[in-house]
């Protein structure tokens, strides 16, 4: 079995969280540009509880909130997982730790208080709070041990290079810390499409050259370029969180260079994030996935676990 450091990993699905999510799959009619999320991932999310989704939607347009808010309740009953399943699907995996992101102050429980070992924390803060965000991030790293901070084109609606991350960038590296910042195309309506493109890592890259960026999500479309960004940039980091790792090699998928320069080049500089729960697969499927693909042995230990450990050295 393989040893693995999972950079993209998510808590066990509380109630409260699949409801929250199921909130986002089926706004659409609240104009929150999420509709496309519901459309291409909600017909796979609900027949894991065996729903139709249009029968969903359906629901949410004829019944009450709190007829609706029912439902819900319902389907998160069903779909919740339990601390300990999630840590021995973990061990299964062959996990050594995962890195989880939180939105909240407070460490995510149930599971990482009781493991501290299995868990690292990443501070996703909203960097329109200006000053309120600079001492956010210093408290979780200085007194709740966050080990990074995440920064989201797609959730915040600016680019990399923004400079409203700036003042975040400017405190992580201050503090040490890895940034992960999201880079991909999105399917969210009220967001332009090329708001992940990696091209806007680059200035950031100049612009801090000792901070450590991890490229989440690979810079699918936009492959090419996110090679030409890394090779550019010695503290750039890819991962392919979110995007199914037997795709990877298939030909046409659009991932041709950075099996190419991941295998070579770049090989110290590619890390693991599953991503699983964006997927709806058991992690120790998408470890698998990705532990064979055509790559060299040698390589594939740096990607699964090698590179991380130097990442958060």
């Amino acid at each position: 079995m393989h040893t693995v450091i999972d950079l993209g990993s998510n808590p066990p699905t509380s109630k409260s969280f699949i409801i929250s999510s199921l909130n986002r799959l089926f706004s659409g009619s609240k104009g929150e540009g999420f509709e496309n999320y519901g459309r291409i991932f909600g017909p796979r999310f609900l027949s894991e509880v065996g729903l139709d989704y249009e029968g969903a939607m359906a629901l949410r347009k004829t019944s009450s909130e709190e007829e609706f808010d029912a439902f819900l309740d319902s389907i998160a009953t069903k779909m919740a997982t339990d601390p300990d399943d999630y840590l021995k699907e973990l061990d299964e995996a062959g996990i050594l730790w995962s890195l989880i992101t939180s939105d909240a102050v407070d460490p995510v429980d149930p599971v990482n208080s009781g493991n501290p070992d299995k868990f690292k924390l990443c501070a996703s803060i909203d960097p329109f709070s200006e000053d309120i965000a600079v001492s956010k991030l210093e408290y979780c790293v200085k007194e709740l041990g966050y080990a990074a901070y995440y920064a989201s084109p797609f959730e915040w609606g600016i680019r990399a290079n923004d400079r409203k991350f700036y003042p975040l960038y400017k405190k992580a590296n201050e503090l040490k810390i890895p940034v992960l910042i999201y880079t991909s195309m999105n399917y969210r309506t009220d967001r332009p499409m090329d708001i992940g493109r990696p091209l806007y890592l680059d200035q950031v890259a100049m612009d801090f050259p000792d901070m450590k960026i991890v490229a989440e999500c690979g810079g699918w479309p936009w492959v090419n370029e996110m090679i030409g960004v890394a090779l550019r940039h010695r503290n750039v980091y890819i991962s392919t969180c979110s995007h199914r790792p037997k795709y990877l090699a298939q030909p046409g998928s659009g991932w041709e260079m950075f099996m190419q320069f991941g295998n070579t080049l770049l090989q110290d500089r590619v890390v693991f994030a599953s991503g699983a729960s964006d997927m709806g697969l058991p992690i120790k499927q998408v470890v698998d996935e990705f532990s064979n693909l055509p790559i060299k042995d040698s390589v594939m230990e740096k990607w699964l676990h090698k590179n991380a450990e130097i990442l958060f050295e």
